[in-house]
């Protein structure tokens, strides 16, 4: 993929909640203001922003879309390795671009795309909540977060341990 100039504006659909906390979980993690999203589900959706190009609303709820700053538009796969990585989210964009597992990527996400309402009803959204919760600073950890629990002894003492320390 070229270099993409920011800020990026993806469409996608809000009505999906999969999509929907994903794309906003990125926004969250947007510092340098890299990323617009448009949500093309919306009944007030503008199509005249597709003036001129050979891009139709439907198109947009089939399959992910952005446009960069320069007008070129992205689609599927290529949203999403631009889109990690105006989130400063770095390693997963480069997971996105890897080129053994695009091929995958490829392959999956026309299907994942087709049934994402179900995924979401399923509770995929929820687990892409979990998921994007773990990455901070351009990294994503699988760890679990370790919680400090606060204890008085019986002698009047506070002391903080963890779970795994018990």
């Amino acid at each position: 993929m070229t270099r993409v100039r920011f800020p990026l504006t993806v469409f996608y659909d809000a009505s999906c909640p999969l999509c929907a906390n994903e794309m906003h979980a990125l926004k969250a993690r947007d510092g340098g203001g890299k990323l617009e999203l448009v949500d093309c589900s919306a009944p007030d959706f503008d199509e005249s922003i597709l003036a001129g190009v050979p891009i139709r609303r439907s198109d947009l709820m089939t399959v992910i879309h952005a446009r960069d700053a320069g007008g070129r538009w992205l689609r599927g796969i290529d949203v999403f390795e631009a889109a990690y990585g105006a989130a400063g989210l770095d390693a997963a964009a480069r997971l996105w671009k890897h080129p053994r597992l695009r091929p995958l990527w490829e392959h999956i996400y026309p299907w994942i795309a087709r049934h994402r309402q179900l995924l979401s009803r399923l509770g995929a959204a929820a687990a892409m909540a979990r998921a994007m919760s773990y990455c901070r600073d351009s990294q994503c950890s699988t760890r679990t977060r370790a919680t400090t629990v606060k204890r008085e002894s019986p002698s009047g003492r506070t002391t903080a341990s963890s779970p795994s320390a018990r």
